[in-house]
């Protein structure tokens, strides 16, 4: 293009130069978005073909998944090419979905709405983005290190902040919280310099839209309607909660499974963050204005120059990893820029990808609490079969491969997570590993493939391994020659992995940890079967008044450990089983476990007491052994509750 209006200009001035000749004015075409080379395997993307090709995935995927419903948009070149609805949204009633008409929870899709909020905002320079957010708000956030975070860390997921949970999401509407009681009921800790580490984070988009609302005036819904809804025509769209009588009778019921009865609407706290409903067609028409730069027909929600600005920014956790735009995060594939946002709430799991040089996107949501893998399925095959990568010769593995993934080997816990909180109780129980192969190739345990398999990674560049099934790279980011973090493309844009330091290791805690929990339960159940014997056989317990005492509370101590633990155990499964639970009204759980915690910290006195009269006095070899394990198992047990901050004076998490 560049070559030809050279040309043109050499013309011209030649032509405007000879007397004999007229001037000519000549006017250059606008640049298009370069041409993309396909191989000839690519399929044409055609509504027929790809209506065929979905219809041989969704039918059986949801059969197979037990999964209520979904719905698939495809949208080209400006136009809604497919829209398709399957299953149901009503399975009591068969009411099947409808593409244009039923609404779907989309999860953290919203955030792309407030980003887009945010960037209207910019471009009328009314935030800035490399501002301290706290001019824009009406309390402070506490720097860390001296550093204020701005709106473009919050875009970009690197605020600092810890993980939130409480509060973030229920189904009661006595429950429900405004977007800005949200925000305001406690500010996370920042357990990372702002700017750095990469650590999605909910209460920094909620923050965000909490800004959009205090700098426009306007409540947030009311924004998001007035400046990006009603423009592009969305009318099976809201923010609002509960949904109002005019969209409700159109919302997908919520199940976990299509077999079971439906649940309630699921309400979501950080509104900013997560809890737009939106039906399949409405979301078409904010891909294309996305796609053609803020414009659809006669409406624009962002200037030209603003929608690239967001679409092009590039921030990368790990270097030769996907990076996150603003907001965006990419999904590259096959050569083609992709970006996009995923989405979950408990019973919808969604996804949005933007294929910029095509100007093509796609959209899908599932009804259910497991997908299937339906989305990856989805947007993996689609990539391959309308936009398949041009053949590349093998990459060979680098001779460093070994001395570098030596490096990799060890566990890991995510950037995404709290400390401050019991919930660091995760940064042990959670913690991925990395292994390294016969053939030097590296093995990832917790970053599986789609059949829930190990995936093995060759490094291909210096400090990047590639998965060969998927394509996926793995990336270390080495600083000083030590390891900072790692991560792979699937996660890159969002998360980093975080070498954990020896003391912290589940290597030998968790193993540890098991050993001090046998110990209590061996304790706790020996007890009374020794008085049963002792009373079969008429033999009263050989120990002095004192010993026995003592003896008797130090089991009763190890009983107290033990209903600590199964309490511990009982918050876990709550958490991993639905975040309805996760509110002001678990609290008084929370203190009933903190208080049996307290009480077993006591029994630790007694214990100690026990051990000390079986070592002073007269007696076998067994109770000295026992008493001593028992004194070990109680300062193991000490050890993980301060570590992992079980007793907590707060109860934020």
């Amino acid at each position: 293009m560049k070559s030809l209006l050279r040309l043109f200009t050499v013309v011209g001035f030649v032509l405007s130069s000879s007397p004999c000749v007229a001037q000519i004015q000549i006017n250059p075409l606008p640049d298009q978005k370069p041409a993309v080379t396909m191989p000839l395997s690519a399929h044409e993307l055609t509504a027929a073909d790809a209506e065929a090709w979905l219809d041989g995935l969704f039918p059986y995927g949801l059969k197979k998944n037990n999964i209520a419903g979904a719905v698939v948009v495809v949208v080209k070149d400006g136009q809604v090419l497919l829209a398709k609805g399957y299953g149901y949204a009503d399975v009591a009633a068969k009411k099947p979905v409808d593409p244009m008409t039923t609404l779907f929870r989309v999860g953290s899709i919203s955030k792309t709405f407030t980003w887009t909020a945010v960037m209207q905002l910019v471009e009328q320079g009314k935030l800035d983005l490399d501002a301290d957010v706290d001019k824009y708000l009406d309390f402070s956030i506490p720097p860390r290190n001296g550093k204020p975070i701005t709106l473009r860390e919050l875009m970009t997921h690197t605020p600092g902040f810890e993980e939130t949970m409480k509060n973030l999401g229920g189904n009661d509407p006595a429950r429900l919280m405004s977007n800005e009681a949200w925000v305001k009921e406690w500010v996370p800790e920042r357990i990372y310099p702002p700017g750095e580490v990469s650590a999605y984070s909910n209460y920094g988009a909620a923050l965000a839209g909490y800004i959009v609302q205090r700098v426009s005036g306007q409540p947030f819904d009311d924004y998001i309607e007035q400046h990006i809804l009603q423009p592009l025509g969305m009318q099976h769209a809201t923010f609002r909660q509960p949904l109002p009588a005019s969209l409700a009778p159109d919302m997908a019921k919520s199940y976990a499974k299509a077999s079971e009865p439906a649940r309630p609407f699921e309400l979501v706290n950080a509104v900013a963050a997560g809890a737009l409903s939106v039906s399949g067609g409405d979301m078409a028409r904010f891909m294309i204005a996305q796609l053609q730069d803020g414009h659809v027909g006669d409406a624009q929600i962002l200037r030209t120059q603003t929608a690239q600005l967001m679409h092009n920014f590039t921030h990368s956790s790990v270097p030769g990893l996907l990076p996150i735009a603003l907001g965006f995060y990419h999904m590259d594939r096959n050569g083609q820029d992709i970006i996009g946002h995923g989405g979950d709430t408990e019973l919808f799991h969604s996804v949005m990808a933007l294929y910029l040089q095509q100007d093509v996107g796609v959209f899908v949501s599932i009804d259910g609490e497991d997908d299937g893998s339906l989305r990856r399925q989805l947007l993996n095959g689609f990539t391959d079969r309308y936009f398949p990568a041009l053949p590349q010769l093998p990459q060979p593995t680098l001779a460093s491969a070994r001395e570098h993934g030596a490096m990799l080997v060890g566990h890991y816990i995510a950037s995404r997570t709290a400390m401050s909180s019991f919930m660091s109780m995760l940064n042990l129980l959670g913690q991925s590993r990395i292994t390294m192969d016969k053939d030097g190739s590296l093995v990832t345990h917790d970053f599986q493939d789609m059949a829930g398999q190990p995936r093995h990674w060759r490094e291909v560049k210096p400090f990047v391994w590639l998965d060969d099934a998927s394509g996926s790279h793995l990336g270390a980011l080495i600083k000083d020659g030590k390891l900072r973090w790692i991560s792979y493309d699937e996660a890159a844009p969002v998360v980093v992995f975080m070498p954990v330091s020896g003391w912290q290791s589940a290597a030998w805690n968790l193993p540890v940890m098991y050993a001090a929990l046998v110990i209590f339960l061996l304790a706790a159940l020996l007890w009374p079967i020794a008085a049963l014997v002792r009373r079969h056989y008429r033999q009263p317990l050989a120990l002095s008044p004192q010993a026995a005492r003592w003896y008797r509370w130090s089991r009763v101590a190890a009983l107290l450990q033990l209903l600590f633990a199964a309490g511990w155990l009982f918050v876990l499964s709550r958490v991993a089983t639905s975040f309805s639970y996760l509110n002001n009204g678990f609290d008084v759980t929370l203190r009933l476990v903190q208080l049996t915690g307290v009480l077993a910290i006591i029994g630790t006195l007694a214990v100690i007491a026990n051990a000390g009269h079986a070592w002073r006095e007269p007696g076998g070899w067994w109770r000295k052994a026992n008493s001593t394990m028992l004194v070990l198992a109680c300062l193991a047990a000490l050890w993980f509750v301060f570590s992992l901050r079980l007793l907590c004076l707060h109860l934020n998490y």
